[in-house]
């Protein structure tokens, strides 16, 4: 259950309240975020089987490897919905759980998340630079796209190591690179402005959501660029670690041909009637997503700089006492 002091959910911000957040990315992290809560799970195909446990799994193991596994209670900070933590718990990273995440709605989700997988998991509305638990809690602290939305990452880093144990160990993914996320970006809009566009023709039709829609995820995407604050060039990721004292710092990049195709992909779902994304369409997308993935980790992650890819995950250790 939440703390008594979290603040409620907000899903449906005024007028008001959106233009001020366009002066406060902390505020807009909330109302963005809030707004997403109830559908986020579905807009970014996430799941709590073995499709996104082996990828949580995998993602974790390549940039920390499998040593010290199960973790006794781990901490997941910007929790979203609890894809990450959950599905590592599930997986055998860690036997206890805190989610934590700015947005109210998001802690709600992901504890009743954990409430049907079983899990043992408790939940906070924090903020990332004022972390609201005691020195030396948890054995691990891992995130899942959540530093670019901090403002000051340096000072998030210093508070994962100060609640971490001696020797304990932090794991950040999903984060994206300068250049990835400068292609990303742009094959996402293009890809909105031709779907939105095309099916405006009468014989598409039914491929068109209503425009009350249409107009409220334009209205998140405008929040979205002011919650997305930072991109990161992997090296200099890994200084910022070390300079808030981390030792053993570690980063890898993952995904260039898989996001070069996934991000049209999620955009046009994310853009059409969610009735017409039949399962045959759903399994086209994952296992095209599967194969460029391997061709990614196999080949083009020994060809390619890595700074061409668009994600980066980083480990970290705290110092033994």
């Amino acid at each position: 259950m939440t703390a008594v002091s979290d603040p409620a959910p907000n899903p449906h911000a005024t007028e008001d309240e959106v233009k001020a957040a366009y002066a406060d990315p902390k505020l807009a992290n909330v109302l963005y975020h809030d707004w997403e809560a109830g559908t986020y799970d579905e807009k970014w195909s996430i799941s709590y089987d073995e499709r996104c446990i082996s990828y949580a799994t995998d993602v974790f193991n390549a940039v920390a490897g499998d040593d010290g596994q199960p973790y006794q209670h781990a901490m997941e900070l910007g929790s979203g919905t609890g894809f990450f933590l959950l599905n590592l718990m599930q997986g055998g990273v860690a036997k206890k759980g805190s989610v934590t995440d700015l947005s109210p709605g998001m802690v709600q989700v992901a504890l009743r998340n954990a409430e049907g997988l079983g899990l043992d998991v408790d939940g906070r509305v924090a903020d990332a630079e004022r972390i609201p638990y005691d020195d030396n809690t948890f054995d691990l602290v891992v995130g899942h796209a959540v530093l670019h939305h901090i403002p000051d990452v340096r000072q998030a880093f210093g508070e994962v190591l100060r609640v971490l144990k001696p020797g304990g160990r932090f794991v950040f993914a999903g984060e994206p690179t300068k250049i990835g996320d400068r292609y990303a970006r742009r094959l996402g809009q293009f890809t909105w402005y031709l779907t939105t566009n095309i099916t405006k023709l009468p014989a598409l039709s039914g491929w068109r959501r209503p425009q009350s829609e249409l107009d409220e995820s334009s209205r998140a995407a405008a929040l979205e660029a002011v919650v997305d604050i930072h991109t990161f060039d992997p090296s200099e990721l890994e200084t910022m670690a070390r300079g808030a004292g981390a030792q053993d710092v570690r980063a890898v990049t993952e995904e260039f041909s898989a996001a070069l195709a996934g991000w049209p992909i999620r955009t046009f779902e994310a853009a059409v009637p969610q009735e017409k994304l039949t399962v045959r369409w759903r399994l086209f997308a994952y296992h095209l997503w599967l194969r460029l993935s391997a061709l990614d980790k196999k080949l083009l992650s020994k060809v390619l700089p890595r700074e061409l890819f668009y994600n980066v995950m980083i480990t970290g250790t705290k110092r033994p006492s």
